[in-house]
């Protein structure tokens, strides 16, 4: 709930200025119906959520398949701190690209769909390649992949705060900490079906602990680090190229709700 500047007052200090107090209102207290309404008004949000739920689905899926696919397709677990050494950097520099995306497309979905898509293509290369056959293309892909996966969690998140304003500009309701809580279920949902499916899967084409794998567990493990979640990737900018909140409507929508509340 916004601060109710009416509310404010003014004394003078120990300097002989005068000092603003701001009194901050009781929380608003919603019920979950109309909470659930609200959302289901708020588009951008609604692209935010499945935006949350395809991250969580994609990147713990591929997470719980890493030292798997290290250990049995490639043959030694070692590679996997050679490959984890190789995304450090490109993780802290694709973070750092997402505002100069952002001025580029003009729309942080856009941004997330832009960083998406590259990080699916480059992604779906590791399957071609390999650490022991091929080490310098696997581990360049590997990197350029994460530096555009990082760009992705840093705009993901950043679409948030719009969802929020553009929510209260659309149905009155402002309820930060509805949806902030509703994308990490969201985010919490695809990460445990995105895990679960990945045992399941492995468990089904009789998967061994310790033992020499056979081909089904072999290909389930080498598309799972690779053409799975590129694929996925892939989808999840097609969804954001429907996210429609562009700089300017914000900036526009901001401004109305400015004038409401003075």
């Amino acid at each position: 709930m916004p601060y109710n500047w009416k509310c404010c007052s003014f004394y003078p200090n120990n300097f002989g200025a005068s000092a603003l107090v701001v009194e901050v209102p009781v929380g608003q207290k919603l019920p979950l119906s109309v909470q659930l309404k609200s959302v289901l008004k708020n588009r951008p949000y609604q692209l935010a959520i499945l935006g949350q739920f395809l991250f969580g689905f994609i990147l713990y899926g591929r997470n719980a398949d890493i030292l798997y696919y290290f250990t049995y397709v490639e043959g030694s677990a070692t590679l996997f701190s050679y490959y984890s050494m190789a995304i450090i950097l490109p993780s802290i520099a694709g973070a750092a690209c997402f505002p100069w995306m952002f001025r580029k497309t003009g729309n942080k979905g856009y941004a997330a769909a832009v960083f998406a898509l590259l990080c699916g293509i480059f992604m779906a290369l590791l399957y071609f390649f390999s650490p022991n056959t091929t080490p310098i293309e696997f581990y360049v892909c590997s990197a350029i992949a994460w530096f555009f996966f990082s760009g992705f969690n840093t705009a993901i998140y950043a679409v948030i705060p719009d969802c929020v304003e553009y929510g209260e500009w659309k149905t009155g309701i402002r309820n930060d900490g509805f949806q902030y809580a509703f994308v990490s279920l969201a985010n919490k949902m695809g990460m445990a079906l995105g895990t679960a499916m990945f045992a399941l899967a492995l468990d089904s084409a009789g998967y061994v602990a310790g033992a020499e794998q056979n081909a089904d567990v072999i290909a389930i493990m080498r598309h799972t680090f690779s053409t799975i979640p590129g694929a996925l990737w892939v989808v999840t900018a097609l969804c954001l190229c429907f996210y429609k909140l562009h700089r300017h409507v914000y900036n526009k929508i901001v401004e109305e709700l400015r004038k409401v509340k003075k």
